[in-house]
């Protein structure tokens, strides 16, 4: 805990790492494939690696798969429960980076779309799970299913409906359309954090998915998920280099990457160079170590690479059938297709102090 608390979110980047940024900020394109400097995990061989990259450990499919079936039935026996099993995972790391550990396609299709699916459609239209619109906007949320006590899905909302300011002379009104086509940017879960006074407000905080916890602790049980940060990125759009040290505790933080590729930048463990990683739906980084108060940011998203059997989302992307029932989200099939979703996982306290809580809750 001493080193984090030594640290400020306000500190600036070294130069050579806000050099790296921008000149991966103006990359182009048509260059990124053939770029040698960019990691691309889905097609790293195993036999031939990169200077510096090795090959940690491998995480057991057959654990994975226990885990990923009962995030998506509950529990229930799936129709694949007896299909052959995957190969391990292979899970990376780079000498220069301690702790850093990097997971190719860790979560499969079906997982993907279920985290999404519940990202979207149950937790964001809760009140308790702040947005950047809630700043300047009065936000109100959908009317509930009428078969269940949850409001309906944003995507489900009628796309014309408005949010009012909270200034009318510095802001206009936003459309439930044009919040999810454009001004929706981040979702926070569980603790809020607050992005003013880059910290987390005291008191007690809202209580994180627990479906989704549970899920990430099958892969990282060293951290016990309490905070999220739900970034919704598209073409154009960037995150600048930062640490994230807001935390009570150094445990380490889970990233996960959903539909279009991003170019993610880390630095070294001596701040003087970094690597440029290209995450694609499913990936995922976990800063562990020293690299958990390592600098990063994302300097560019590639437009048009989300996966096609992800691109119709949250749409089902099947034809309407006479007779039967429209899909839900028929207007907004294709709505991923051009945009990067990263949820990034926390623990804002310590063992001990989550353990107090749990005994004193």
């Amino acid at each position: 805990m001493a080193q984090i608390k030594g640290l400020s979110a306000y500190d600036r980047p070294p130069d050579a790492v806000r050099n790296r940024y921008k000149e991966y900020s103006k990359i182009a394109l048509s260059d990124v494939d053939n770029d040698p400097g960019i990691l691309d995990l889905q097609r790293l061989d195993r036999d031939q690696l990169p200077h510096g990259v090795t090959v940690t450990q491998s995480l057991s499919s057959q654990d994975l798969r226990l885990a990923f079936d009962d995030f998506i039935s509950g529990g229930h026996s799936t129709a694949d429960e007896h299909a052959p099993l995957a190969e391990d995972i292979p899970v990376y790391a780079h000498n220069s980076i301690s702790g850093l550990l990097m997971i190719p396609a860790l979560f499969p299709p079906t997982v993907q779309i279920e985290l999404l699916s519940r990202l979207f459609h149950r937790d964001l239209p809760r009140p308790e799970h702040q947005t950047n619109l809630h700043l300047h906007y009065d936000v109100t949320y959908p009317e509930e299913a009428e078969d269940t006590q949850q409001p309906k899905s944003f995507f489900e909302d009628d796309p014309t409906r408005t949010f009012q300011p909270k200034d009318p002379q510095v802001h206009k009104p936003v459309s439930v359309q044009n919040l999810l086509e454009k001004k929706l940017r981040w979702v926070t879960l569980g603790g809020q954090y607050d992005w003013t006074a880059k910290e987390y407000p005291p008191g007690p905080a809202p209580e994180f998915p627990p479906d989704i916890a549970k899920l990430l602790h099958a892969a990282f049980p060293e951290t016990t998920a309490e905070a999220a940060i739900l970034n919704l990125y598209s073409a154009g759009d960037t995150l600048s280099v930062h640490r994230d040290v807001s935390e009570d505790c150094d445990v380490g933080l889970i990233s996960v990457s959903f539909g279009c590729d991003g170019l993610f930048l880390v630095s070294h463990d001596d701040g003087n160079g970094c690597e440029i990683i290209r995450l694609r739906s499913g990936d995922t980084v976990y800063m562990n170590g020293a690299s958990r108060f390592a600098w990063h940011g994302v300097p560019k998203i590639l437009p048009s690479t989300c996966p096609a059997w992800l691109a119709d989302w949250p749409s089902s992307g099947e034809e309407s059938v006479p007779g039967m029932p429209l899909d839900s989200y028929e207007m907004w099939k294709g709505w991923l297709s051009q945009k990067r979703i990263n949820l990034n996982v926390r623990q804002m306290a310590g063992s001990k102090s989550v353990e107090a809580s749990k005994e004193t809750a």
